[in-house]
């Protein structure tokens, strides 16, 4: 996958959490193998995660029935506790994830470079599923 020069994806949520649950969610290994997957035939079988600047993430990401899957990992540029989480992707794209506290809940805010194989739409859907999906976790426990 290449960059390509189209503006950034933004996809964002409220979830019904203070910020400590929501942080401790996304970046605790045994919490991103439960809802990082867009859609119910896939699945994150394997998490490693180093939130910290300089530190390491790889998540392997696969369809249910082994037709495909692959290594979604990166270095985190800057982190700061509870706030923000910014990365570049093994393949130059960079992300950005603000967490905005409010009252009780919680504003995700994700903004990412495209990669130019997929169209726009169908990237910004995928990772709002994805999104979607945390809030989902995120509000069940």
């Amino acid at each position: 996958m290449t960059t390509t020069n189209q503006s950034e994806i933004t996809v964002e949520t409220s979830i019904s959490k203070p910020i400590e649950k929501v942080w401790e969610l996304w970046t605790l290994p045994e919490h991103i193998i439960k809802w990082n997957h867009a859609s119910d035939d896939w699945h994150t079988p394997f998490a490693e995660n180093d939130p910290i600047t300089g530190g390491k993430f790889l998540w392997r990401m696969e369809a249910k029935d082994g037709s495909f899957g692959f290594d979604f990992e990166g270095v985190y540029n800057n982190v700061v506790d509870k706030e923000l989480l910014t990365y570049s992707m093994a393949d130059g794209r960079n992300v950005k994830i603000g967490f905005i506290a409010d009252g009780d809940k919680t504003n995700v805010k994700e903004t990412f470079d495209p990669e130019s194989i997929n169209p726009v739409e169908m990237q910004k859907e995928g990772w709002q599923a994805i999104l979607n999906n945390f809030k989902k976790y995120a509000e069940s426990i």
